[in-house]
């Protein structure tokens, strides 16, 4: 009896396959071969960093698997460039072309074009880069039934600061701290952008809102009002709060400017309405928070002279700490929120280039 069924296996394994499974294997290798080599998208750097102002190119390439051909030639390629948000779950349209066919969406209009160097670039051009362009973008090619993607980063020189209103600290809901840093020159920061910015030493203790609608604060040195002594350095994390409720205060980021920021030499100190009218009678404005910090960080601007900024703040940039200068560290010295009708102060003003 075991001999009988050690041969029945033995006739089993070398039958020859069924019609059936033959049928499969052959519909199989019919399918790969109608679609031919599997698309691929790669981006030759995931990250790429520029500055307000400037342009940039976000790589993108497509190629067949194991060949170097761009595409088929028997569907038309589409390439699509969406922006995502930071949970993946929405992307923003930046451009799309298919043929002679081009198209870009939103505050991207007129700024972003691809490059085309060659037959299987979709690489995109970003011009005059704005502080809102910082982000991920996805490139999505589409050849046919077959498609693939790849992301690539977009950072920007600059520099986070925390910032509070006049009213004084946590006034600020997430739409208004959106709209202070607006005002300031600047937008509402990135988790990634404060936490390079602690990376770089930024310590503050005040929790303020992020982009994301999460609320955090940057702690360098430990101690019992900030977390606890005992606890280790990093980015506190309060969690995601009401956006129309809940109030803190607010990360901004900004980046470098095109203008002169400066100090106006003055005969005599000022209230807050004569610092406004002295710097456009010298063909200027009062300047902003988020220029003071792009020029302290960004082109070491140092000066120990306190002066009026347009949200009636008043602070000084020190780049070099000495004596009666921020002796212990630089920073952009923060006085007050002085009375603008009596207090007198020099003022900083800053003029655009045209």
């Amino acid at each position: 009896m075991k001999i009988l069924l050690f041969l029945v296996l033995i006739s089993v394994c070398w039958a020859e396959p069924h019609p059936d499974n033959s049928s499969l294997e052959h519909e199989r290798i019919v399918h790969i071969q109608e679609n031919g080599p599997r698309l691929l998208v790669v981006a030759e750097q995931a990250k790429i960093f520029s500055h307000r102002g400037g342009n940039v190119t976000l790589p993108c390439k497509f190629y067949h698997e194991h060949t170097s051909t761009a595409g088929s030639g028997t569907h038309k390629i589409r390439v699509k460039w969406t922006k995502l948000t930071y949970d993946y779950l929405k992307e923003v349209d930046v451009f799309v072309a298919m043929g002679h066919h081009r198209k870009s969406y939103g505050s991207y209009q007129g700024r972003v074009f691809l490059r085309e160097s060659s037959e299987n670039d979709a690489s995109l051009v970003i011009t005059n880069i704005m502080l809102e362009d910082y982000g991920r973008y996805k490139c999505e090619v589409i050849e046919g039934l077959e498609d693939d993607t790849t992301v690539v980063t977009l950072n920007l020189e600059g520099v986070v600061f925390p910032y509070s209103p006049r009213l004084g600290r946590y006034n600020l809901n997430f739409h208004e701290a959106q709209r202070a840093c607006v005002e300031q020159d600047s937008v509402i920061a990135s988790f990634d952008q404060l936490y390079d910015a602690w990376r770089s030493g930024l310590d503050w203790c005040n929790a303020g809102w992020l982009s994301d609608g999460s609320v955090q604060y940057p702690i360098t040195k430990p101690r019992e009002p900030c977390g606890g002594k005992n606890t280790v350095p990093g980015v506190r994390n309060y969690g995601f709060w009401d956006k129309d409720k809940s109030r803190y205060d607010v990360f901004c980021f900004t980046s470098n400017f095109n203008g002169r920021f400066y100090y106006l030499i003055h005969p005599t100190k000022l209230t807050y309405d004569e610092a406004v009218q002295a710097c456009l009678k010298d063909g200027a404005q009062i300047a902003k928070v988020g220029q003071i910090f792009a020029a302290w960080k960004l082109l070491g601007y140092d000066r120990c002279d306190a002066g009026w900024l347009a949200d009636g703040s008043v602070r000084y940039p020190i780049s070099r700490p000495r004596k009666r200068c921020s002796p212990s560290e630089a920073a952009v010295r923060f006085v007050g929120f002085p009375d603008k009708k009596h207090k007198l102060y020099g003022v900083y003003c800053f003029r655009a280039y045209n």
